[in-house]
């Protein structure tokens, strides 16, 4: 999603720049050869990469910068300062790099570095008798599992199965720009037509039926069965469904995948007053949408104040009050009872017009192949600090799995796309043989209009909030803290002490980049 149109400011790195310029453990923006790059000092070593990261274009010199890799500010991917590579999510593509030459006190960036974007980075390693590796589910986690596996140079057989046919595709971005209309479709599909075939990796649109554990196999509704070595499930959530009159009317909709979004879209043509049930994350962003697109919006929900349960009533009341200044009207601590030919019916009987309704009340993840299987299950797929589940040979990972996290000492299942891709990550490399805990932070971020909630940790409870700043002033960091320790820290623009404090949560635990 970078911005191809980005403005050069800074010095010539191509003519060169005093040695001095930059002191070991800082970055400069600069251009060279017309591309904005970053120029970055390790000890005596200066290293040159493009200035955006690859996810959104988000500035790296706004970054943290620590050894000899950068984190970008706004979603915290992390890349290589000496080759580029994507080393976290939610980027998967490595930036460019140029070389780097230093004569005398002037350092100077030449050439502009070529590499394929799924080039192995390690060297190849492959877990013994492992052959074929099948994937169930092209979403976060299992996008991100299917491309690690290449990048670490495995040369068997990588299967991805999917049932839906637009994925894989960028799922943040459907309640958000691209339902706001601000978007353009180009910016959805994660990878170009025939990308997954020219890595090797097939992408097949079949929908699971059964796993025989025991056989290594995977039942497909058509076609023949199909055998693996190594299995990692990966098939996400789908939304909380309302036993509510009149909810099957067809301009009643949920919101999960590119052809919801798509749906809405279209039936925003015509609608000129909608109808959000639930004041969750969705919810709530696909109201600043519609308000985006000129809709009159009406939001239901039952909770005293949107957010509240996860952010704090501080930060629930601003997003609340963010929405009404935009025009969104709320209908707190209530309930819809039916929904009619032209209105939503509250439980007060209340009656709200409605051309276009919503309904965003959260989801629960699809556990079917799991439980049929024998899988341990807990509220999610249980599963160990390597990923694995209760079955030898399979994996889960993304919205299905609940992990130990050494960071609140609790079993947690997190439904945040970065949290999927990163856990994708960590499966393929433990299906490889790696044998690494999955002990990376959980990170999300939401947006409303001109404001992003950067949200780093997990605290589903808490004792007390430590608030600092305001956030009417779109300028807050909310710490949620229980038993003296800081479990997690929700930001409106400080980039850098939400980058501080996952770091902090990392070297807690002990790891690293």
């Amino acid at each position: 999603m970078a911005d191809q149109d980005t403005k050069l400011t800074g010095p010539d790195f191509g003519s060169g720049v005093p040695a001095h310029t930059l002191q070991p453990g800082s970055s400069l923006l600069g251009h060279a050869l017309g591309e904005p790059v970053l120029l970055a000092r390790v000890g005596d070593e200066f290293f040159a990469i493009g200035a955006t990261c690859s996810h959104y274009g988000g500035p790296l010199a706004e970054g943290l910068l620590e050894g000899d890799t950068v984190r970008c500010p706004w979603h915290h991917a992390c890349f290589s300062l000496r080759s580029g590579e994507a080393l976290r999510a939610p980027a998967l593509s490595p930036v460019p790099c140029w070389s780097v030459q230093r004569n005398g006190e002037r350092v100077m960036v030449t050439e502009k570095l070529e590499r394929d974007a799924l080039a192995p980075v390690a060297a190849p390693r492959r877990a013994v008798g492992l052959r074929t590796v099948v994937i169930v589910g092209a979403g976060a986690a299992g996008t991100a599992a299917a491309e690690m596996l290449r990048r670490l140079g495995f040369d068997g057989r990588v299967v991805l199965l999917e049932a839906e046919q637009d994925a894989p595709y960028d799922r943040p971005n459907l309640s958000k720009d691209y339902l706001a209309g601000t978007a353009p479709a180009e910016w959805i599909p994660l990878r170009p037509t025939g990308y997954h075939a020219e890595h090797g990796i097939e992408l097949v649109r079949a929908r699971v039926t059964r796993i025989d554990p025991g056989a290594r196999r995977v039942e497909l509704a058509a076609g023949t069965p199909l055998s693996y070595d190594a299995l990692l499930l990966t098939t996400g959530a789908e939304p909380v469904r309302l036993p509510l009159e009149g909810a099957d009317h067809p301009r009643v909709h949920y919101l999960r995948s590119l052809a919801d979004s798509n749906a809405i879209i279209a039936a925003t043509g015509s609608a000129r007053q909608a109808v959000v049930i639930g004041g969750s994350f969705i919810g709530l962003e696909v109201a600043a949408s519609l308000r985006t697109r000129g809709l009159q919006v009406h939001l239901v929900a039952p909770e005293r104040r949107p957010l509240e349960r996860v952010l704090g009533p501080e930060l629930g009341g601003f997003i609340q009050q963010l929405h009404q200044e935009h025009g969104v009207e709320f209908h707190l601590e209530r309930k819809p009872e039916r929904v009619t030919a032209a209105a939503v019916v509250l439980d007060d009987g209340t009656e709200l017009p409605a051309d276009l309704v919503v309904i965003g009340v959260g989801v629960k993840p699809r556990l079917e192949l799991a439980e049929t299987a024998g899988l341990n299950l807990d509220r999610g797929i249980s599963v160990n600090p390597l990923l694995e589940t209760s079955a030898p040979g399979i994996w889960a990972a993304g919205d299905i799995a609940r992990w130990p996290d050494p960071h609140s000492g609790e079993k947690i299942r997190v439904e945040h796309w970065v949290v999927a891709e990163r856990m994708g990550q960590a499966a393929a490399r433990n299906i490889l043989g790696a044998r690494e805990p999955f002990t990376q932070v959980p990170f999300f971020w939401s947006a409303h209009y001109d404001v992003s909630i950067n949200y780093v940790g997990h605290a589903e409870r808490w004792d007390t909030l430590q608030i600092d700043g305001a956030p009417e002033q779109r300028d807050v960091a909310v710490r949620f803290v229980r038993g003296g320790k800081t479990l997690a820290l929700a930001t409106i623009f400080r980039d850098a002490e939400s980058l501080a404090f996952e770091r902090s949560l990392e070297q807690a635990a002990g790891n690293s980049a």
